[in-house]
C-alpha cells in the first residue's frame, strides 16, 4: 500500500513519497559508513532528509535521481561528523596556567583545620575589630550597612576592618599560614 494517493499527489506529497522511499536504503548506506553507532546513523539520515525537504524547491526531482543527491549529502555529513570528533582544539589549555589553577577536590580535613586556625585567630582580635571583620568578611555585609547597624561612622568600620585584617594576617602567619593566604586577605579588604 502506498502512502501517496497518485490521483491527489501534489508537489509536497510527491516529495515526501520520494524521500520516504529512499529512507531505508539511505539508513543502510549510512550505517555501513558509521559502523556500530545506530543513533548517530539515524541522526545523519534525519538531517539528510531534512535538508532534502528544505531544498525541495531548488532540486530537480524529475530529470535527476534524488537518491544520488541524498547519498552525497549523507556521506558529507558522516565525514563532517568524523572530523568534528577527531579534531583537537588548539589554543590555551588548563595546563598552560600551571598547577595552581587546575581544579582539585576539596580536602575536608584541611578545611576543618583551616577553620580552626581562623577561629582561633579571630579570638585574638579585640571585640570591636572581630565584629567588624566578621560582619564584613564572613557575613558579606557592606561597610555602610555595618556602620548603620552599629551606629558608627563608616570610616570607623573601615578602620576597624583594616586593623582587624592586619592583626589576623599577623596571627595567621605566626601559625604557619603561607603569605598567599595573607595576600588574599589583603585583597579582600580593598
Amino acid at each position: 500500500m502506498s502512502l501517496i494517493d497518485p490521483d491527489r499527489a501534489d508537489g509536497a506529497d510527491r516529495t515526501l513519497g520520494l524521500l520516504l522511499a529512499e529512507r531505508e536504503s539511505l539508513r543502510r548506506f549510512v550505517t555501513g559508513m558509521m559502523g556500530r553507532d545506530p543513533h548517530g546513523a539515524e541522526d545523519v539520515v534525519q538531517e539528510t532528509l531534512l535538508r532534502a525537504w528544505q531544498s525541495a524547491g531548488r532540486l530537480d526531482w524529475h530529470d535527476r535521481p534524488i537518491r544520488m543527491w541524498l547519498f552525497r549529502v549523507a556521506r558529507n555529513l558522516v565525514v563532517d561528523s568524523r572530523r568534528r570528533d577527531r579534531s583537537i582544539p588548539v589554543g590555551i589549555s588548563a595546563a598552560d596556567f600551571g598547577p595552581a589553577l587546575t581544579p582539585t577536590v576539596p580536602d575536608h580535613a584541611e578545611q576543618v583545620g583551616d577553620r580552626r586556625v581562623l577561629v582561633s585567630a579571630l579570638r585574638t582580635l579585640a571585640p570591636a575589630h572581630r565584629e567588624a571583620v566578621a560582619r564584613v568578611h564572613l557575613l558579606g555585609q557592606s561597610g555602610d550597612d555595618v556602620a548603620r547597624q552599629l551606629g558608627l561612622p563608616p570610616g570607623t568600620v573601615k578602620s576597624r576592618t583594616h586593623h582587624g585584617i592586619r592583626a589576623l594576617r599577623t596571627t595567621l602567619e605566626s601559625h604557619g599560614c603561607p603569605p598567599a593566604g595573607a595576600d588574599r586577605l589583603r585583597r579582600e579588604t580593598r
